[in-house]
């Protein structure tokens, strides 16, 4: 019975996607990308090759998941990669990914596309990151005893496999042959559950964001617009974020800003543009010449924001206030102050920097201002705060290592 109503809410989360396919992109790139998958794998996968597999909703789960990718390929040359993505957010910019031999979408959970994925690609070993539990996808992995690995989980008490009617899930749990999670809570929640077979070996990010950082982007022109002044980096940032630095932004003359907008549509350009009270560039248009004699730099592009970081004084990431914040790591391994809004709950890492000293929530424009003042005006108190966030990232590292020494290849 339970099984039957799991089925019956994937049948109809497809059919709500189908009936969305002709006014959102979103659905229509998913649902054409479902269209091909079968044939896509006919044509990509070799019958003679073996596949480990990962899944990745999106693309935050993929550079999640990218370390232990990299890492079996460069010590397992003998397996093939399959690589698979639940939204477009992720397969749309890495479907061309050089550290996948076969990138797809992941065909929606019911019992028939279940038993023909996995019969078109037979993987030798699965990898599911974080947030993924497809309930039928796990029950046949486990039938046809395929080793199945979740990757970077966390787990919280108001997760539904922690819930009274929670009992498809939980038992979805017990499919993985191993569970590597981020932090004791998560061990702790699980054996409750009866599930031990369970690992602390805190979150692969913190390995992608080191490797990010010894492969960083020279940027000329972002180094010509800093110059030797102070530089605030705005990442990820959405309108209520904006209003609260760029405020500050206009009545100190003295520093400069960096926008790394979330959205990058007209209207929102036109919107900080509005906001802005002083000469401001966009990256797509700056030359040697005048991105020098402008204050503010807005990135119009994508594909930048994590080399940019390393050009900063201080470092804003956006969200905080409604949607949720973005990636604090990414800045915090430069050695630079993070601030962010009060929405940053879920993230464990944010609140590790926040008790570390190297983060600072923001919840009204009064705090980020006093804040900014005090990193202008106190070189040590600026230093040490930069340390402190860098050295929580360090300290961090080793989780791809340790996965890697607990699964047989």
């Amino acid at each position: 019975m339970k099984n039957l109503i799991y089925n019956i809410g994937i049948t109809l989360y497809s059919f709500a996607i189908r009936i969305l396919f002709p006014f959102s992109s979103k659905p229509r790139k998913m649902t054409k990308g479902h269209w091909v998958v079968y044939d896509l794998l006919r044509q990509q996968i070799n019958p003679n090759a073996q596949y480990i597999w990962f899944h990745a909703a999106s693309l935050g789960e993929f550079e999640q998941g990218r370390p232990l990718i990299e890492k079996i390929r460069l010590l397992h040359p003998e397996y093939k990669i399959l690589l698979t993505f639940f939204s477009p957010s992720g397969y749309e910019v890495r479907k061309h990914y050089r550290g996948a031999d076969v990138v797809c979408y992941l065909p929606m959970d019911k019992p028939r596309n279940v038993r023909r994925f996995l019969a078109l690609t037979n993987p030798k070993m699965v990898f599911f990151i974080k947030y993924e539990f497809w309930k039928n996808y796990l029950d046949e992995l486990h039938k046809r005893r395929i080793p199945v690995y979740s990757v970077s989980s966390i787990f919280r008490r108001d997760q539904i496999f922690f819930k009274w009617y929670g009992g498809t899930y939980r038992n979805v749990l017990k499919d993985f042959d191993y569970l590597f999670v981020q932090n004791e809570a998560s061990k702790r929640f699980l054996s409750k559950l009866g599930v031990n077979n369970v690992s602390v070996v805190g979150d692969t990010r913190f390995d992608r964001v080191l490797e990010i950082k010894d492969q960083v982007k020279e940027l000329p022109l972002v180094e010509k617009f800093k110059g030797n002044h102070f530089t605030l980096v705005c990442g990820s940032s959405w309108a209520p974020d904006e209003d609260i630095f760029i405020e500050y932004f206009n009545t100190h003359p003295e520093m400069k800003l960096i926008i790394a907008p979330h959205v990058i549509h007209e209207s929102h350009l036109i919107e900080i543009i509005n906001k802005l009270k002083r000469p401001y560039v966009f990256y797509k248009r700056a030359t040697m010449d005048n991105v020098a004699n402008a204050d503010c730099l807005i990135i119009n592009c994508f594909g930048l924001l994590s080399s940019i970081y390393r050009y900063g004084d201080v470092a804003y990431i956006g969200g905080g206030f409604g949607e949720g914040i973005h990636n604090t790591l990414e800045a915090a391994v430069y050695d630079i102050p993070v601030l962010f809004g009060p929405d940053h709950d879920r993230f464990k890492e944010a609140s590790d920097l926040i008790e570390q000293g190297g983060a600072y929530c923001i919840h009204q424009a009064k705090e980020f201002d006093d804040l900014m003042d005090k990193f202008q005006s106190d070189s040590d108190f600026l230093k040490e705060t930069g340390q402190k966030s860098g050295g929580y990232v360090k300290s961090q590292a080793g989780a791809t290592d340790l996965i890697l020494s607990k699964i047989n290849l």
